[in-house]
């Protein structure tokens, strides 16, 4: 079986980033390990269950990781949080400070509204269509 594991997503601070993930969006902390160059290796999942694409927090590092933080997808939605309920995440999420850039609205492929996490990139909190 082959699948995408994790996606790196380029940070400012492990702890901050951790934070945000951990506690306002609600991911799990899979792991944090120290690395020998002082890095860490710290990845986060949507779930507790494992076995779904995971974000690996990287810490940038030089002048052209940095320009890249908040904004690896030029301003596009890069990133898509699907939830089994909607109503619930958004109101948590929303209660945890996130920064929702519209009003919850419904498309023919479900419910949607785009957020920004701590450092800018887009995201959609999607609970997609029964099919």
């Amino acid at each position: 079986m082959r699948r995408v594991a994790l996606v790196t997503l380029v940070v400012d601070d492990y702890d901050e980033a951790l934070r945000f993930y951990t506690e306002a969006l609600g991911f799990h902390l899979a792991e944090d390990a120290p690395r020998p160059d002082g890095s860490r290796w710290v990845v986060v999942e949507p779930g507790t269950e494992g076995g779904g694409t995971a974000l690996l927090l990287a810490r940038a590092k030089g002048e052209a990781q940095r320009a890249r933080v908040g904004d690896q997808t030029g301003g596009r939605v890069g990133f898509f949080l699907h939830t089994d309920d909607f109503a619930r995440d958004h109101a948590r999420m929303t209660a945890a400070g996130v920064a929702f850039l519209e009003a919850p609205r419904r498309e023919p492929y479900g419910s949607v509204a785009v957020f920004q996490d701590l450092y800018g990139n887009r995201w959609d909190l999607l609970q997609p269509s029964a099919s």
